[in-house]
């Protein structure tokens, strides 16, 4: 793949833009083998590929610029905007939505955010597509001051844009380097994005996290499905379930599944998921996975993890290793931490693991493992 903004030097956020495809794909494997190497009997799998380009499903857009003419993509080093709204990586329904939203900046009034003065209104644009083609929207704003104004112009922004269903404006008052704020105002009926992943139907809320390559995702949800079928666990733990793909993927019947999320959002999203599908035995709870770990009276016969890049940590990691856990599943977007993680718990052994390129033209990737007791 080939980009402009990388050539011409105005975005280097995929580092490996413009390297074969199939020569970054087999250097994050080989990456991902040699940081595993402690463990030489793991089987791999063959690495599950990408579209190279048109994959993400998520556009986090700083807003730069002025009121009618603003700019959609980051900043450069002197907190300037750099229009990227062409960035090929996205897909296309959401680059054929960025002329319509700069429109509506300049019509609503919504004056973007100047980093270096510290002053304006409009600081990103989130906008997410599901795979069945809807769209959710996110102004992050600095105040409540130009809400008022969104709601006014929204309906024009809905015909526009017809597959527009999920519409909020996210508060984030601070002058610091963070994308969203607490508060989360919803100005839209329908309250979640429907991501259909295989057969199971997901919700996402405004501030939920859902994986950025949907078709990638699939396939991570596919590979955990297959192996717990394969080990028919009566019980299952999902940690660090986000809006339950795991656990209503490999949820079943007879199978008591168990999702923890420290996101109560992310939970409601999950439970609404579980009962839209009739799923008994099925259970969220809002929660930290650890501590829930270290407080349970009873253990699964299964437990799968996918945590945030800094992995599961030497508490849980050691928690699991004399837990007596039969299995597990883990998911990983940093193999460092997945190495270190897995040295912790030398009782559970390495069996098989298979890299999932989540992240083209980027040295990122996803990785999952199966864990057996010794």
């Amino acid at each position: 793949m080939q980009c402009s903004y990388f050539d011409a030097g105005a975005c280097r956020s995929c580092t490996l833009m413009g390297r074969p495809y199939a020569e970054q794909l087999a250097d994050k494997q080989e990456h991902c083998r040699s940081l595993l190497a402690a463990w030489p009997d793991l089987a791999w799998l063959p690495a599950v590929a990408s579209p190279e380009s048109g994959f993400r499903n998520k556009a986090k857009m700083v807003v730069g610029g002025t009121v009618r003419h603003p700019t959609l993509g980051i900043l450069d080093g002197q907190g300037r905007g750099v229009d990227l709204r062409r960035c090929g990586v996205s897909s296309p329904a959401l680059t054929a939505c960025f002329p319509a939203l700069s429109a509506f900046i300049t019509q609503a009034g919504l004056v973007p955010y100047d980093v270096p003065a510290r002053r304006g209104e409009l600081k990103h644009l989130i906008l997410t597509e599901s795979p069945d083609g809807e769209l959710m929207l996110r102004f992050v704003l600095r105040s409540t001051e130009s809400v008022v104004r969104i709601r006014k112009h929204l309906p024009g922004l809905q015909q526009e844009l017809p597959r527009l269903a999920v519409v909020s404006a996210n508060i984030q008052p601070e002058h610091k380097a963070v994308l969203e704020g607490e508060q989360e105002i919803l100005l839209t009926e329908q309250e979640t994005l429907r991501m259909r992943v295989n057969d199971v139907n997901l919700h996402l809320r405004a501030r939920s996290f859902f994986q950025t390559n949907t078709a990638v995702a699939a396939a991570l949800y596919r590979q955990a499905r297959e192996w717990a079928d394969e080990l028919g666990p009566a019980s299952v733990w999902d940690l660090y379930c986000g809006v339950g793909g795991f656990a209503l993927h490999v949820a079943g019947p007879a199978r008591e599944i168990t999702g923890i999320e420290a996101s109560a959002e992310a939970i409601a999203s999950a439970a609404l998921s579980a009962q839209e599908a009739g799923l008994s035995g099925v259970d969220f709870a809002a929660g930290d996975a650890t501590a829930f770990a270290l407080g349970a009276r009873r253990v699964p016969e299964l437990v799968v993890v996918n945590p945030p890049r800094r992995g599961i940590g030497a508490e849980l990691a050691g928690w699991l290793e004399s837990s007596g856990v039969e299995h597990v599943v883990y998911s990983s977007c940093n193999a460092v931490s997945l190495a270190r993680d897995l040295a912790a718990m030398p009782s559970l052994v390495p069996r098989r693991a298979r890299v999932l390129d989540m992240f083209p033209q980027t040295r990122h990737y996803e990785v999952m493992v199966l864990l057996e007791r010794a």
